[in-house]
């Protein structure tokens, strides 16, 4: 375990390093800073999410028993992937600094940048608190509790739930495309529909799957299986539907921008009633 975690704490902060400094100093791209840090950082996010897609996947088609079959990969995975959350919230607060830094005081000390520093801190959880709470749920409660709690019982549902980073890729690929301004070409319209498809289906959806896939095992209807398990998993599954529900919410807010035709305002109201 210890060195699962460690490898883990070795392998995210390094290869979003190594991609910076690629990024950087490739002779064709040559980026800035800023723009390294940003697309290194959803590189390393889509490489973990396609690795987690793919352990979800072994694991799940693997356990026939969706309660008692286990598969080796399921633990080792997790306790490897552990470290990227702690990374991402560094990450994420890298390219927050570097978008609201202000031009020409990069290289102030003393407390004026430290003043700096701590105002763009609270910007950044302010902004991104719901996606810092969810890493820091990942790391203090679920892991502990798929480590211990689950005593080896019910891999099939944590190979599920590592198949919902399949929406990551397209989420890193759509914010990168709008950093460059890309948000009128086909490919964002193209990456923008799996996005929100995928995000759905693997996201959304995923829950009332696995709530149906425990009633198919226990000989239940869907509607019966939250008063057959107990209380606190139906709260644990509430809790983290909540989050993907508000996300949702806002891919499909987007989207509907995205996909209006362009110098189309929105219906007046006098036009909906007629």
């Amino acid at each position: 375990m210890t060195l699962l975690f460690v490898l883990g704490c070795v392998f995210f902060p390094l290869s979003f390093t190594v991609l910076c400094w690629g990024l950087q100093n490739h002779s064709t791209l040559r980026m800035q800073r800023p723009e390294a840090v940003l697309v290194a950082s959803k590189l390393v996010s889509s490489v973990q999410a396609v690795m987690a897609s793919t352990a979800g996947y072994i694991v799940s088609t693997s356990c026939k028993h969706i309660i008692d079959d286990q598969h080796w990969l399921s633990s080792a995975y997790t306790q490897f992937a552990v470290p990227y959350f702690i990374y991402d919230i560094y990450a994420m607060f890298l390219c927050h600094w570097h978008k609201h830094q202000v031009k020409g005081h990069g290289d102030e000390a003393g407390a004026k940048a430290s003043g700096s520093t701590w105002a763009v801190a609270r910007g950044y959880l302010h902004k991104e608190f719901l996606m810092v709470l969810h890493h820091a749920v990942m790391v203090l409660v679920c892991f502990p509790l798929s480590v211990v709690w689950r005593q080896g019982k019910g891999d099939f549902f944590l190979g599920c739930l590592l198949m919902a980073e399949v929406s990551t890729p397209f989420v890193c690929l759509g914010k990168i495309l709008i950093q460059y301004k890309q948000q009128h070409t086909l490919l964002h319209k193209v990456n923008g529909a799996l996005m929100l498809l995928s995000f759905l289906c693997c996201r959304v959806l995923l829950f009332p799957y696995l709530y149906w896939a425990y009633g198919r095992h226990a000989g239940l209807p869907l509607f019966a299986v939250p008063l057959a398990i107990p209380a606190h998993v139906n709260l644990g599954a509430a809790l983290l539907l909540a989050p993907q529900l508000y996300w949702f919410f806002l891919i499909c807010r987007g989207a509907c921008r995205l996909f209006r035709p362009r110098g189309t305002p929105p219906p007046s109201p006098c036009q909906t009633k007629d």
